[in-house]
């Protein structure tokens, strides 16, 4: 019967006792008789039947079998003594109640309703009339309060029968409300279990002095791995290093205010060091009121690795990018030098060409003559025929020599301001590279005309027309050199697109405004090339993407992580292909730390 539900083992603890109970109650009862000098059998009898009630529900594997003999015995010794005593009023004695009660409680309530009817009908109504019949009645001062006395201790029986019906009934409500109430609370438990273990995450439950709630099996891993051994639920869990505890301690004090806590802990774990995301989340009573805590933890060591190689492999992409950009920035500039250094060529070539067909060496033989002649000069020019024509030859030798010198002095002019330009071109890129990764106040009109001056030789050649519609907006506190090889990128993607693109028209725009909420600048660069096909647009600033046949999908990428650093922001825009596209650069007016 220990393995019984709860209700029917309350009932087999109620049998026993009673049986225990009216065992000795009879014995005392036939030790009393005796000693009176009165020795009376039933009550023994009554005893024995009593221990048989404990023998069989010692064996029986349900309580109903001694149940009924109990309820049996205990009828048949109140009748029984009823009859052997003569008693007027048996049926009024209080023991009486008893049956109709137990009954109810250990048999159900209609079993207990057949055992009281059978007491009813046997004490309140078949004894009176025995008793009665058999002429006892007479001695009875009063004979219509002995029938009212048996009627209404019938009464009493059926009411003692109802209270415990009710009382039954009431019970077994209870018990199916705590039997539903406990299932729900096992099945609410072997869900939270399962959702607990179903996660690698050591998770723990802890009282506010520590000691441990419930874990899961991470958790238990975790602690055998770091401590040597498992934890044990009601002690404490990491209380048991000082210097833990003291770091602890500020997010246990949050918590126990009700608050939530996060925080990172070291541990070392079969000798290699673990970080730990700790959360913890305070228990709530009724009263929402902290009783505890709940501790996730997770593994972040990988995470954190990760996040140390990205952050280097970051920066070593901003440093491929700033070379990157210089590059670019260089091809721009020798493609300008090199578009100069053609008509450097050019008029180098002219002054040899002057120089080699110069007349300077008819001169000199002019001169020799002379020379020849030296003791008769004038006679050589009125007598000698080739004197004759030496003045005319002169003349025009000189005349010759002016126009050559004209000629030369114009070539050499151009070879000073092509020069001047190579100087400019390579000064303005000295200049760029010198202030790199320094914040300066930048005239946006004027840096961005620099960028075009990088690409003007090219955009010439192309035919590409440059538009420009600068707003009036302050100086910018940017990197100068990072915000040039964005532009110069801009610039160069556009170039690239006009190339590509058959239109006649082709045209280059570049603008400056403030957005509408007037903290940020936003510089746009629209060219009516190629276009941009919609599906191209979600992947354009990833890294390695182009449509470029030659491209290496660097450029645009390096240049949005730029501008993040900037603090700003590189969009695009194109209606489709073959519509154009618009390059979007937004910069904050008031900028903050580089990132």
């Amino acid at each position: 019967m220990r393995k019984a539900l709860p209700a029917d083992l309350v009932r087999y603890r109620l049998l026993v006792g009673a049986a225990c109970f009216l065992v000795l109650f009879n014995l005392l009862y036939t030790l009393g008789a005796f000693c009176t000098g009165q020795p009376t059998s039933p009550p023994l009898i009554a005893s024995l039947l009593y221990v048989g009630v404990l023998f069989l529900a010692r064996r029986a594997a349900t309580v109903q079998p001694p149940a009924a003999l109990m309820l049996t015995g205990m009828t048949l010794s109140v009748v029984s003594a009823c009859l052997q005593g003569d008693t007027p009023f048996a049926s009024t004695h209080a023991i009486v109640t008893l049956i109709p009660v137990i009954a109810v409680y250990l048999a159900g309530a209609r079993v207990g309703l057949f055992v009281t009817l059978l007491v009813l009908g046997t004490l309140s109504v078949g004894y009176p009339t025995y008793f009665t019949l058999a002429g006892l009645s007479l001695s009875i001062p009063t004979p219509g309060l002995f029938w009212f006395m048996h009627v209404f201790s019938g009464l009493c029986l059926l009411g003692a029968w109802g209270v415990g019906t009710l009382h039954n009934l009431a019970r077994d409500s209870a018990q199916s409300s705590l039997e539903r109430t406990l299932k729900a609370l096992q099945q609410s438990e072997n869900k939270l279990s399962n959702l607990l273990e179903s996660t690698d995450d050591p998770v723990l439950s802890l009282d506010r002095q520590g000691r441990l709630i419930a874990t899961n099996s991470a958790a238990r891993q975790f602690h055998l791995q770091c401590f040597g051994k498992a934890p044990v639920v009601g002690q404490r869990f990491w209380m048991e290093e000082p210097e833990r505890q003291q770091r602890w301690a500020p997010y246990v004090a949050k918590v126990h205010a009700g608050q939530r806590a996060r925080f990172e802990d070291e541990y070392e774990v079969q000798g290699s060091r673990r970080l730990m995301d700790i959360s913890l989340s305070p228990l709530l009573d009724t009263d929402s009121q902290p009783v505890g805590m709940t501790v996730f933890a997770r593994d972040i060591t990988s995470r954190k690795e990760a996040e140390a190689r990205l952050g280097e492999l970051h920066r070593t992409l901003v440093d491929v990018s700033r070379q990157a950009g210089m590059a670019e920035v260089a091809t721009g500039v020798l493609h300008n030098v090199g578009n100069t250094l053609n008509s450097v060529n050019i008029s180098t070539g002219l002054v040899m060409d002057r120089l080699r067909q110069s007349r300077v060496s008819n001169l000199a033989r002019a001169v020799q003559l002379l020379r020849e002649h030296t003791a008769d000069v004038p006679s050589f020019l009125t007598q000698d025929p080739r004197g004759q024509k030496l003045p005319d030859y002169l003349t025009a030798v000189s005349e010759q020599l002016q126009e050559e010198r004209d000629a030369l002095l114009q070539e050499m002019r151009a070879l000073s301001e092509g020069v001047d330009h190579i100087k400019s071109i390579v000064s303005m890129q000295q200049r760029h590279a010198s202030t790199a990764g320094m914040r300066e106040e930048v005239a946006m009109p004027a840096l961005i005309d620099e960028a075009l001056r990088l690409h003007a030789a090219s955009f010439e050649q192309l035919g590409i027309r440059i538009e420009r519609d600068y707003a009036s907006v302050p100086p910018l506190s940017v990197d100068r050199h990072k915000l040039l090889q964005i532009l110069v990128n801009l610039l160069s993607n556009a170039r690239h697109a006009l190339m590509e693109s058959p239109r006649e028209d082709k045209r280059l725009s570049i603008g400056i405004r403030r957005d509408p909420d007037g903290g940020r600048v936003l510089i746009e660069v629209t060219d009516n090339g190629v276009g941009i096909a919609p599906e191209n647009l979600t992947r354009l600033f990833t890294q390695g993407f182009t449509t470029k046949k030659t491209g290496h999908g660097f450029g645009l990428h390096i240049s949005a992580l730029a501008a993040a650093e900037l603090q700003g922001r590189l969009t695009c825009s194109s209606p489709g292909p073959g519509q154009g596209a618009t390059f979007t650069l937004e910069l904050p007016l008031a900028a903050g730390p580089e990132s």
